[in-house]
């Protein structure tokens, strides 16, 4: 076989391997942030809890307030039952003190709702914490595993791009320029074998019978007639 068209070859699969690492180094980066979001999430799901228990604790302190205002107020009422001097302001106080003991049942019944409520997040929030330091131990591990994949890519697409490198030397400038030009064009397969099917393994035309024996011969460097991409003849498996 034509040496430049062995070089042709191998260069396409140092640039097939360079372009597999390159989008293999440019995924894991976004694997880190993806894990790093994901425990941003878990969080803001935290926070989201501790700032509603939070505000349930305001609330409850104020209808506690509320409630010894309330508690006051009928304390008053009770006492001016034995100030009235007629049964119209007798009948007058028993309607304060009823709509008074009204408002202190509601004010009641919500401090109880506030202080299930209350007690409910404190459960959350220490099920969330020990959930979330979970989830940070995990995102640790995580991010070591991937960092270290995207060194040891780093480092295999240093080495294959300077092999690379080294076998590109080998061919004429205007060969190389063209391959690359090929490569560019033709979605990073510049190079394209042709087996007994007698089609272009890139565009899948058809090769002409007199074109798949100068093929076989391997003497000269052939670009497909479809798609403009350099072929070689291999034989089927």
């Amino acid at each position: 076989m034509d040496s430049q068209l062995l070089t042709l070859i191998d260069l396409q699969a140092f640039d097939a391997r360079i372009a597999a690492l390159e989008a293999e180094a440019a995924r894991l980066p976004k694997q880190i942030d993806a894990i790093h979001a994901a425990l941003a999430q878990a969080k803001k799901s935290l926070d989201a809890l501790r700032t509603k228990a939070d505000t349930t604790r305001k609330d409850l302190r104020s209808r506690e307030k509320d409630l010894e205002v309330v508690t006051a107020k009928r304390a008053k009422a009770d006492a001016r039952l034995w100030e009235v001097k007629n049964n119209t302001e007798y009948s007058a106080v028993l309607a304060e003190i009823e709509a008074i003991k009204q408002e202190k049942g509601q004010g009641e019944e919500e401090i109880l709702g506030l202080m299930e409520l209350q007690e409910r997040l404190t459960a959350d929030i220490r099920e969330g914490e020990i959930r979330f330091r979970g989830d940070e131990q995990r995102a640790q591990q995580d991010e070591v595993v991937v960092k270290k994949k995207l060194e040891a890519v780093e480092t295999e697409l240093a080495g294959v791009r300077a092999e690379r490198d080294s076998r590109a030397r080998e061919l004429p400038r205007p060969l190389l320029t063209d391959y690359e030009k090929i490569l560019k064009a033709r979605s990073g397969v510049a190079v394209a074998r042709v087996t007994s099917s007698a089609v272009c393994g890139g565009c899948r035309v058809s090769i002409r019978p007199q074109a798949i024996q100068e093929l076989k011969a391997a003497d000269t460097l052939m670009l497909c007639e479809s798609c403009g991409r350099y072929l070689y003849w291999q034989e089927s498996a």
